[in-house]
């Protein structure tokens, strides 16, 4: 693609050891290109994954990397499918392994159900993300995808350490833990990213301490389900909208009567995007990213239409009225039921 007609994305650094790491400001989330629990029937076919991903990266102004989300876990059956369409893209694209910053979760076990963040495991977790890329791209930031309440953070961080030590990887990162945790872990060894849940209908106050705490300490931010997973877009309207077997069937917000009352506050998203000229899903996405110099949305994206609408948003500086609007909105539409379970009480133990 020339030059001229690269994207002229808003850029940000990302923290820790990878602070010189010019990235776009908007993330390409990958889990809906695999089949994953109940979120995707069916994965994506390659030639369509393949394209959304280029697109994207295509886009961009030279010397700018694209931020890719992936996870040990991102098929169905708890599988490395995500990470085998990463090898199979980048055998393909060898020249886009420079072009992207690849961040892992893992830490998962699936034989006993669970987050696992013990020696043992994270070393088992971090060869099966190797074993499934196949040595076409090293993980840039590997990042444990919970809080292993059975494991101090400093323990945790020990075995991260030596793993990044042994080259395993480049950069550490950490995912939905609490702002406290942020802080321990970041006193052991730098975190360059680190990923928590954000979006108008989820800035908790545990969310704010970690965007808080996160600057403070210049860790970047990966902000995923800036949508409320298709709510605030308008994916989706009634329960009728969901398959049976989508597990959005039994996220609290989407069950009878929270359901109806959370389309208030999608509705006024929307009302506001049309006055501003934007989509529902760019004015989401820019109000996230305008939470923060090292915010970044993560938007998951299946399509090449969709990347390039994502990205647009990342161009979107807010202004003041336009923040106080969507202030409001939150104000007169409070969302109702949890991230998760029924309520925020609940949804408090995913925090680590």
């Amino acid at each position: 693609m020339p030059c001229s007609d690269h994207i002229r994305v808003h850029t940000t650094t990302l923290g820790g050891t990878a602070s010189n790491v010019v990235v776009a400001n908007v993330v390409h989330g990958l889990m809906s290109m695999t089949a994953t629990y109940s979120w995707v029937p069916k994965p994506v076919p390659d030639e369509q994954a393949f394209e959304a991903i280029r697109s994207g990266v295509d886009a961009l102004q030279p010397g700018v990397k694209m931020v890719l989300n992936s996870s040990q876990f991102y098929g169905m059956g708890w599988t490395t499918a995500n990470l085998e369409l990463l090898s199979r893209f980048f055998e393909r694209y060898p020249d886009y392994a420079d072009r992207t910053f690849l961040m892992v979760k893992g830490g998962f076990n699936v034989a006993k159900n669970r987050v696992d963040n013990s020696p043992e495991n994270l070393r088992h977790s971090v060869h099966a993300c190797i074993t499934a890329l196949r040595g076409t791209k090293k993980m840039d930031v590997f990042q444990p995808a919970r809080i292993d309440k059975l494991c101090t953070i400093e323990e945790t961080m020990k075995t991260l350490v030596e793993l990044k030590n042994e080259g395993k990887f480049n950069h550490i990162g950490l995912s939905e833990c609490a702002a406290a945790t942020l802080r321990r872990a970041h006193a052991v060894h730098p975190i360059t990213i680190v990923e928590i849940e954000v979006s108008v209908t989820s800035y908790e106050e545990e969310a704010r301490k970690v965007l808080a705490s996160a600057a403070e300490l210049g860790v970047a931010v990966a902000a995923y389900s800036p949508l409320c997973h298709g709510l605030l877009c308008g994916a989706v309207t009634k329960r009728e909208d969901l398959d049976p077997h989508d597990v959005r069937n039994l996220l609290s917000r989407f069950r009878e009567g929270n359901l109806q009352n959370n389309l208030a506050i999608a509705g006024a998203i929307r009302s506001i995007a049309a006055n501003r000229g934007y989509t529902p899903a760019q004015l989401c996405i820019a109000w996230v990213a305008s939470l923060g110099e090292k915010v970044l949305p993560l938007p998951g994206s299946t399509r090449k239409e969709r990347t390039l609408e994502n990205l647009a948003a990342g161009q979107i500086t807010l202004v003041e009225d336009e923040k106080s609007e969507i202030a409001r909105a939150m104000e007169t539409y409070p969302v109702h039921g949890g991230r998760y379970y029924d309520d925020a009480e609940a949804d408090a133990v995913l925090w680590g």
